[in-house]
């Protein structure tokens, strides 16, 4: 399974299906090394020494992402809302882009629903959603990797 995602006006809603349970996804979308491993999905590279995060409503969250022609871009957020593991609301300061993140028990794992509003003209594009459709793939595959169920390989 691949992620979903659909771009509605100034709205991006991607969603996918995760093989692990919402304790593993929350650590990995609140984890300056579980945000390293999966962030750039497809296009791009997120150092690990580059992620910040203030896991509080106000608390700053930010990483590099590194482009394969090597030009790096800050990406900087605030908490609005942090209620764990289910929801992660975080708004970028300069376009004011919001974003949730839904982490809901399912069958099998976990149904991860990431829904961005209000977002600026430029990412308003299918580029755009295939992006973050690719970071949520990267994650379901970082879980995959870094399953410890016993019986399974880490890698």
């Amino acid at each position: 399974m691949t992620a979903s995602s659909q771009l509605r006006g100034d709205e991006l809603i991607a969603s996918r299906h995760l093989p692990a349970d919402p304790g593993r996804v929350w650590a990995a979308f609140t984890s300056p090394a579980g945000i390293a491993a999966f962030w750039g999905g497809s296009h791009a590279v997120v150092p690990p020494e580059s992620v910040l995060v203030d896991l509080r409503p106000g608390g700053e969250f930010a990483l590099d992402t590194r482009a394969p022609d090597g030009a790096t871009r800050r990406l900087r957020f605030v908490y609005v809302g942090v209620s764990a593991p289910h929801e992660l609301v975080f708004d970028e300061p300069l376009t004011g882009l919001r974003t949730t993140v839904s982490i809901r028990p399912a069958a099998g794992g976990t149904d991860l629903t990431v829904h961005q509003r209000r977002l600026p003209v430029e990412l308003r594009t299918t580029q755009a959603a295939e992006g973050l459709a690719s970071i949520l793939d990267a994650l379901a595959a970082h879980l995959r990797l870094h399953d410890v169920t016993p019986g399974r390989s880490t890698r």
